[in-house]
């Protein structure tokens, strides 16, 4: 990108960055591998009191891995996509094993780790170990896909194209490329919107290709129909897993038979469940979170 961009949008993020634990300087690999998986698909509202609790719990990657999987689910609570707890556990677990309990700073060896993708090695690579890597969240590639390609958002997934421009906008200079991919996702976060972007605030606007194009709307193409939640089988399940976390033990199926009255939906959200190791059926017709 053209410097006189590039220092536009940090400047913003100078004066208007929020002040968010995991990016303290005091926040640590372990902080940092914690808060973007528990930001994925999750508001930061939301996920602020699960991370402070979560490393008040578990400070480190061993002392998550001393604790059960359902030690996990539980304190997960309601923070939504419980995969990621057990996921998170298995990477704690692995972390502790494989690296003596140190979040590793290569990308091969977090993208080892369970439950890590391109996205979040590639995070916890820049903003923990100061790596040169393009960090392609949702925010960013909104921001990108405006602001240099005149798209009003970007493709469902990442595209190859999307890698290589986010790849070149990278600041060359040491330890500023994690600054700009952080200021990016933040511009996108609050000013660039995915909903009502409020350009008269944004420090690029006159730059802008999607707005010198007069803002146009969505490409039909790249339209997503939002899935209701109401009725469905993501609903059934966090009901399903509402029971088993709250108990103290094992409980019966009477007692999740209370918890979602639609016999077929309920076997099948139940079943999901322990395919996806967030519940282990016990002898008896009795079920409890994994052990």
């Amino acid at each position: 990108m053209e410097d006189r961009r590039a220092t536009a949008i940090l400047r913003w993020y100078a004066s208007h960055a929020r002040d968010l634990p995991w990016r303290r300087p005091d926040a640590g690999p372990w902080a940092v591998l914690v808060s973007e998986i528990m930001l994925q698909q999750t508001p930061v509202s939301r996920v602020l009191p699960a991370y402070e609790a979560w490393l008040a719990r578990w400070p480190t990657p061993s002392a998550l891995a001393a604790a059960s999987p359902a030690d996990a689910v539980r304190q997960w609570g309601r923070l939504g996509y419980p995969r990621r707890a057990i996921r998170l556990h298995a990477a704690a677990r692995a972390i502790t094993e494989e690296h003596g309990g140190r979040v590793p700073d290569s990308m091969s060896a977090l993208l080892a780790l369970p439950g890590v993708g391109s996205y979040t090695a590639a995070a916890v690579a820049s903003f923990a170990f100061g790596q040169r890597h393009a960090v392609l969240d949702t925010n960013v590639r909104r921001v990108l896909a405006r602001l240099m390609r005149g798209h009003p958002r970007a493709p469902a997934s990442p595209t190859v194209m999307e890698v290589r421009l986010a790849e070149s906008l990278l600041p060359a200079e040491p330890g500023l490329a994690p600054r700009w991919s952080v200021a990016v996702m933040e511009l996108g976060a609050l000013v660039c919107t995915a909903d009502r972007p409020r350009c008269p605030d944004c420090p690029v606007v006159s730059a802008c290709a999607w707005h010198r194009a007069g803002q146009p709307a969505d490409d039909p193409d790249l339209g997503r129909r939002r899935q209701g939640y109401e009725g469905t089988d993501r609903q059934c399940r966090g009901r399903l897993l509402a029971v088993l976390r709250d108990s103290g033990g094992p409980v019966p199926a009477t007692r999740l038979d209370a918890a979602w009255p639609d016999e077929d939906q309920r076997a099948r959200s139940l079943a999901s469940l322990v395919a996806d190791g967030l519940a282990e059926s016990l002898p008896g017709g009795r079920y409890a979170l994994p052990r």
